[in-house]
């Protein structure tokens, strides 16, 4: 039951895909003027990509078979990767990280509980043994350096230890008197019974009225409960014993098969590979040799000479096969003849402008009329290959495969050689590579009389350059030349005793408790700028922060983001959204906050050297979070004015190098905290934060939410009980203008150890929590209108 579910879930969500796609070929590539009209089209397509997103991750975590599960984390990760596209897309047209599209979700009749990101759990779960691995090392370092306690055993008040003593020879003696008492009343028993009693035993008619007790009473429960099976089996409260003997089986099989198919398509793919070497390896050789001296044969006939043999970093005999005609070959020779000639052309017309600089502004009042605007086009996107490639497999493999039960759930050895088949041709071409080079030469000794010596060339003066780089680099190697030969584990060490590797607490992102704004939309009408949601934060950390550092593939071809900044008033849950980023990624956690690194490594020589350790250990150890608080101290003016150990603001001028340095193939973020942005110079700190997330204090929806109620979730979450007593919408309403830092604070003032052991006879009130959140200030409006 639970496998066919499933199998329809992903079924029907490569059918909307379909769609989908269909529909951005027709609507996308069309240029449109109106504004309204595409703002509408990506939102609705967020919206309909969001959906997919949904059901293709809950079919890829709860299906078993190994193979439909890499089609489907491929057309996830495509998915993923097109709504990034598309949130970069409605950020360009608007201007703006939020969005409110109330309206828009009325017409499609949805909740707002659609735009919710869901996160994927295969982040955490394929790689859940290195990460406990990595925890435990962690604590391991921790322990050793003296910086974290071992948590001790629980001790025993002598009050609780006498009391336990006690309780447990009550209960020995008990058991004593117990024993004595059955021993008296068996011998008293014995006494009373008369000889002849004791000779013969019990009567016969005494035997058969004990036997049929005993079997009446059997029969009798059996009875009863087969009539109480067929009668849930009637209501439809449990399956009949057919399909529920199928359905434990399967729940059996669930726990098992998913590491039984793992091992069982290890052990299959090296068999596989040997017999397709066997079989088939001979003929892709020869296929290989006569394509490659065909291609020989094609371009002397064509150029006139043979060509140069690709190198191994070129793609070696890859890039001899193009799908192109010898008239094609002619046509691009000529074409980079007219490139040549229309760079020297270009140099001589950049001479003669140099010459006469005073000629330009001539032209600009000239009668030439503006030339119209094309309207606007979706940018050529990087994972629609993906997705249709995946959709491609899907109705090749997947489509009408298998219709009855998969109770085995194994893998299909078919689809194993079609992908073992290439790796082997990829070996074959090595070797055939080596061949034909041979060949070449031989052949242009032989033809055209030519000898390589332009490779050797090439060599010497690319030894030069790298004694120039050697030379000019040579400071920065003798800084970092002690790093070389360390190992990660050693670095990584180092850190964590420096205490710039940090533990990070496992709160996960749903656990940011906020509603949805549902007036978003009607306030922008009246030209009113809303404030963004709790829900919409939520949404913009899950799509900037937790995707691109989940998947690899996301993070290489989506919208790069480099850096992040969460700015707001204090309390509002900045460092537990870092925290959570970390735990729904698996991540490691950096702490370079001006605070933490001050006096650890003086100098500007140490801060590089801290620096490249971080970069190093957070690329091998990827993902990783570089968190830094208090972010405006490293942008601020006073800054420089501190001494040098403890300056922060020596730090601003590396991180803008830093962040150059890393590409798209590392999953490093850098994210930054602060509750002051107004304090920085904005012009470095804005050059830094591409990204800069505006955390508001939490609104009355989000105070008092039908679903997400904030109070409601922080007092059940210490421990206390809720009852008719306490009125939570008068604490929402009292509670206007506090963050949630506040209310967690109240509410652990209010629950305390002695507290929550009255709450049985003495249930919570309102005024209690009123009176702790009144000693507390809260964020005034002078204050957060300077965050907008």
């Amino acid at each position: 039951f639970l496998i066919s579910t499933y199998n329809k879930m992903w079924e029907d969500a490569q059918k909307d895909l379909d769609i989908q796609l269909q529909k951005e070929r027709e609507e996308f590539l069309q240029p449109e003027n109106d504004h309204e009209k595409v703002f509408k089209m990506l939102t609705t397509s967020y919206i309909k990509y969001m959906q997919i997103f949904r059901s293709l991750e809950m079919a890829h975590d709860q299906l078993v078979h190994q193979q439909k599960r890499a089609v489907i984390q491929q057309v996830l990760d495509g998915v993923m990767g097109r709504i990034l596209e598309i949130k970069k897309e409605m950020v360009e047209l608007e201007n703006s990280e939020f969005h409110y599209v109330d309206n828009i979700l009325v017409d499609l009749k949805l909740l707002p509980e659609v735009l919710e990101v869901p996160i994927p759990r295969y982040f955490i779960k394929e790689r859940l043994e290195v990460l406990q691995q990595r925890e435990k090392m962690l604590d391991q370092i921790l322990l050793n350096a003296g910086l974290q306690i071992q948590e001790p055993a629980e001790t025993m008040t002598t009050e609780e230890a006498a009391r336990l003593i006690q309780v447990a020879e009550r209960a020995r003696q008990g058991r004593c008197r117990a024993a004595l008492m059955k021993k008296l009343y068996l011998e008293d028993k014995r006494q009373n019974q008369t000889e002849p009693q004791v000779e013969t035993g019990p009567s016969p008619d005494d035997a058969a009225t004990c036997i049929q007790k005993v079997w009446r009473g059997y029969n009798q429960r059996q009875k009863t409960q087969k009539m109480r099976e067929e009668e849930m089996i009637f209501l439809g409260m449990t399956l009949p014993p057919h399909l529920a003997a199928t359905s434990d089986s399967q729940m059996h099989a669930r726990q098992v098969n998913t590491r039984k198919s793992e091992v069982q398509e290890r052990h299959e793919e090296v068999p596989i590979k040997d017999k397709l070497r066997e079989m088939e390896g001979l003929h892709m050789k020869e296929t290989l040799q006569d394509q490659i001296g065909q291609c020989f044969i094609e371009s002397r006939h064509i150029v006139g000479r043979f060509p140069d043999y690709p190198t191994e970093k070129a793609g070696g005999s890859k890039a001899l096969f193009t799908d192109k005609t010898p008239e094609e070959i002619l046509a691009e020779l000529a074409e980079k003849k007219m490139m040549e000639l229309q760079k020297k052309a270009q140099k001589g017309k950049n001479e003669a402008r140099k010459e006469k600089p005073k000629e330009k502004p001539s032209q600009k009042p000239g009668s030439k009329p503006p030339v119209e605007e094309e309207g606007w086009k979706m940018a050529p996107s990087n994972f629609l290959s993906i997705m249709e490639e995946g959709n491609r497999q899907y109705k090749v493999f997947w489509q009408n495969r298998e219709k009855g039960w998969d109770f085995h759930q194994d893998h299909d050895p078919e689809l194993i050689k079609a992908e073992k088949r290439e790796e082997v041709e990829e070996e074959i071409r090595v070797q055939v590579d080596e061949l034909m080079q041979q060949k070449l030469t031989n052949l242009k000794l032989i033809v055209d009389g030519e000898k390589s010596r332009k490779q050797k060339k090439g060599k010497k003066s690319e030894k030069g350059k790298k004694k120039k780089k050697t030379k000019h680099h040579q400071t920065f190697q003798w800084r970092v030349m002690s790093l070389v030969h360390r190992t990660i584990d050693s670095l990584y060490e180092e850190l964590v005793e420096n205490g710039l590797v940090i533990k990070a607490q496992t709160v996960n992102l749903s656990d940011y408790v906020g509603e949805y704004s549902y007036l978003g939309s009607t306030l922008r009408q009246i030209d009113i700028e809303p404030v963004p949601s709790l829900a919409d934060v939520r949404q913009l950390i899950a799509l900037y922060g937790i995707l691109p550092l989940g998947s690899q593939i996301v993070h290489e071809k989506a919208p790069l983001v480099k850096a992040l900044l969460l700015a707001g008033p204090a309390g509002v849950g900045k460092k537990m959204l870092v925290h959570a980023i970390c735990t729904e990624t698996g991540a490691n956690l950096f702490n370079l906050s001006a605070s933490n690194i001050a006096g650890k490594y003086p100098g500007k020589t140490g801060l590089q050297m801290m620096l490249h350790m971080v970069l190093k250990v957070a690329r091998q150890l990827q993902p990783s979070v570089l968190w830094i608080g208090e972010t405006e101290k490293v942008f601020s003016k006073g800054a420089r004015m501190a001494e040098e150990e403890a300056n922060p603001g020596r730090l601003a001028k590396i991180l803008p190098k830093f962040l150059k340095v890393l590409k798209a193939q590392d999953r490093v973020l850098l994210v930054g905290t602060t509750n002051r942005p107004f304090d920085a110079n904005l012009k470095p700190f804005c050059d830094t934060y591409k990204k800069i997330i505006l955390i508001p204090r939490p609104d009355y929806s989000s105070r008092f939410g039908k679903y997400l109620m904030l109070w409601k979730h922080i007092i059940l979450q210490n421990g206390g009980t809720i009852t008719n007593l306490l009125d939570i919408s008068s604490l929402a309403k009292v509670s206007d203008g506090f963050t949630q830092g506040h209310i967690v604070q109240a509410v652990q003032a209010v629950l305390s150890e002695l507290r929550l052991l009255q709450m049985t006879r003495k249930p919570l009130r309102t005024e209690e929590f009123v009176t702790s959140l009144a000693t507390q200030d809260p964020v005034y409006k002078e204050e957060e209108e300077t965050f907008k």
